[in-house]
């Protein structure tokens, strides 16, 4: 019997959410099923995060036990020819017993993708928000610098357990344009839509309807600010990273590096 870590990327489109919830279709179900077709026998799978209805992931990471007799390469291989097209696995290794890829996480990086035209495109809006008139890239990097560091971020989500702790540590906050608009944020752990709320709040300061002061006042001092949420489509779980006595590091490096 082997513990894997695998490598999860999934277009949440059509999914109610990562996790499992009842009788909806989510990630977690339509992934355990098709463990189940392979000989797996445990209530529940582990993974490192949820993600909400209609986010994507590149690097989602999920562990499990099974009793598999083939190799590693065989076993993705079973696995990406069970899963629905809009599910696939891309990386496998094994890890020992007592390693859980939520609470031995250092780091996730989620990155948000915004298109800026004047009509909808169709095949871009599937995995970005359209946002029109274009937005100044200078203006959404000052709002990105302000979210650094670790702060009490209540005024940009919730915990997920009432009463606990809403302070998070951002490690890297930053924009980047090509064809498209991009916005990494990586953080020790972020809040329930953290970072939905974090790009809608900076988009409202590249337009100029809400304030440095105010937008300082939201990070430094917690003080509400304007209601609103970024769409779910934009956003994709990109990587989790795991401390060096772990020896557990899950990166989508190709999309890390086209933005850098």
């Amino acid at each position: 019997m082997a513990h894997y870590q695998l490598r999860l990327a999934y277009d949440g489109t059509d999914y109610f959410g990562f996790q499992r919830q009842g009788k909806t279709r989510t990630v977690q179900s339509v992934f355990e099923s098709v463990l189940r077709e392979l000989g797996w026998q445990e209530e529940t799978i582990l993974f490192a995060g949820r993600t909400d209805t209609g986010v994507h992931a590149s690097g989602q990471v999920v562990v499990f036990e099974l009793d598999w007799k083939h190799g590693d390469e065989v076993l993705i291989k079973a696995l990406n020819a069970k899963l629905p097209r809009d599910v696939a696995v891309d990386k496998i290794s094994r890890v020992d017993a007592d390693f859980h890829p939520r609470y031995d996480a250092s780091t996730r990086t989620y990155i948000y993708t915004i298109y800026q035209k004047p009509e909808r495109d169709p095949i871009l809006d599937r995995f970005a928000w359209r946002v029109w008139p274009e937005l100044d890239l200078e203006r959404l990097n000052q709002a990105a610098m302000i979210l650094m560091g670790r702060h009490d971020f209540s005024a940009f989500g919730r915990a997920m357990k009432p009463g606990a702790s809403t302070t998070r540590e951002v490690i890297s906050s930053r924009w980047s344009k090509t064809d498209q608009l991009q916005y990494l944020i990586e953080g020790n752990a972020f809040l329930y839509h953290m970072v939905r709320r974090t790009v809608f709040v900076q988009v409202q300061f590249a337009r100029y309807k809400l304030s440095e002061e105010e937008l300082r006042n939201g990070v430094m001092n917690a003080q509400p600010m304007s209601p609103g949420l970024a769409p779910s489509r934009g956003l994709n779980l990109a990587s989790v990273s795991y401390p060096e006595d772990k020896q557990r590091t899950v990166e989508n490096v190709e999309i890390l590096d086209n933005i850098a």
